[in-house]
């Protein structure tokens, strides 16, 4: 904390009268709050350069084209520091669920996920199509190496701990090229948030404000709208997501002409390689990080897949091997009741 108080010195002229940690949930890095006077700031402490270095420029660059990011006050990367503006204590997860709480899924809480939903082409198009791509810390595009990442993410961290069947290796590894090479006829040259989701958006003034996309790298439009969409514990109802997907489209007409069908060809496809993603980040950072309470979501994400088995789009035709893995975790009981018991 010593590196932040000297930061907010120099940019202030002085010390900060006390520094506050806040939750990080699932990152690294280390996150406060200092108070001077009225004033507050947040301040990041973070060891990985590059992610530090990719999330002020991307800032800094979403900040000039008049998005609502936080400001970069000052930064001192090489020190692995930063101080930025402050937005609040409210995601849009916990402001939604203090309303659904009291008046269930409101109209209140459809607008602001309409607002968030149409600004998202704000990001994609509007800033992405001048952004400095050489800033991505992981990878430029969100191609066949990102895409097998997250699957093989999937396997390894949730399938191999978890999955209670015998697993034919081979047979999945087919499927996952096959979905891979599917999805890689779909144009990728737009800005991926990568992380779009309910905890990522903040709340100040009634307003969504955006956060964590230091991941960002050039991508399909359809990947963002699936996170955001079928974020596991957010539990949108799929008339609401049906709703929104069309709202996305609408706004994303104000950018550039968006085919509808090609569109909904690949969705469900992004959908899929989002579930996986995520489905690996929760036995990972659940097993190996120790951050049980993101076994929570489990529940909620086998159901979102368990609707998506219902609703039986064109995409599980071509992976018929992750078909049945998908029906046997949707009636594995013991792992929905692991999930709830957790809570």
């Amino acid at each position: 904390m010593d590196r932040l108080a000297k930061l907010h010195q120099k940019r202030y002229g002085k010390l900060p009268d006390s520094i506050v940690p806040l939750r990080s949930d699932g990152s690294d890095r280390k996150i406060y709050r200092l108070f001077s006077g009225d004033q507050t700031v947040i301040g990041i402490i973070g060891n990985d350069f590059d992610e530090n270095m990719a999330f002020v420029e991307f800032s800094n660059h979403f900040w000039k084209n008049g998005l609502r990011v936080p400001e970069i006050y000052i930064s001192d990367l090489r020190n692995g520091v930063y101080l930025e503006q402050d937005l609040g204590d409210d995601t849009l997860f916990d402001w939604m669920m203090k309303i659904r709480s009291q008046s269930g899924f409101s109209s209140e809480v459809q607008e602001m996920y309409r607002q968030v939903i149409e600004y998202l082409p704000n990001f994609q198009i509007k800033a992405g199509m001048t952004i400095d791509y050489t800033f991505c810390y992981q990878h430029v595009i969100f191609g066949k190496h990102s895409m097998a990442w997250d699957l093989n993410y999937f396997k390894n961290r949730f399938l191999d701990v978890f999955y209670k069947k015998p697993l034919d290796q081979a047979a999945v590894e087919k499927d996952f090229n096959t979905l891979i090479d599917f999805l890689m006829h779909e144009e990728r040259k737009y800005f991926l948030y990568r992380d779009f989701q309910s905890r990522n958006v903040m709340i100040k003034n009634r307003l969504p404000y955006f956060i964590d996309y230091q991941s960002g790298r050039k991508g399909a439009l359809q990947y963002d709208v699936a996170s955001l969409l079928f974020d596991a514990k957010a539990d949108l109802p799929e008339w609401f997501r049906q709703e929104m997907v069309q709202a996305y489209l609408q706004k994303v007409q104000e950018f550039i002409p968006v085919e509808h069908d090609r569109f909904m060809k690949y969705y469900y496809g992004f959908v899929l390689i989002r579930m996986m993603q995520a489905f690996g980040a929760y036995g990972y950072l659940s097993v190996v990080k120790g951050k049980k309470h993101f076994f929570k979501s489990v529940p909620f994400a086998i159901a979102n897949l368990k609707l998506l088995l219902e609703k039986n789009p064109e995409i599980f035709q071509l992976v018929p091997t992750l078909t049945e893995v998908y029906s046997n975790l949707i009636t594995d009981h013991e792992l929905i009741k692991f999930g709830k018991e957790d809570e």
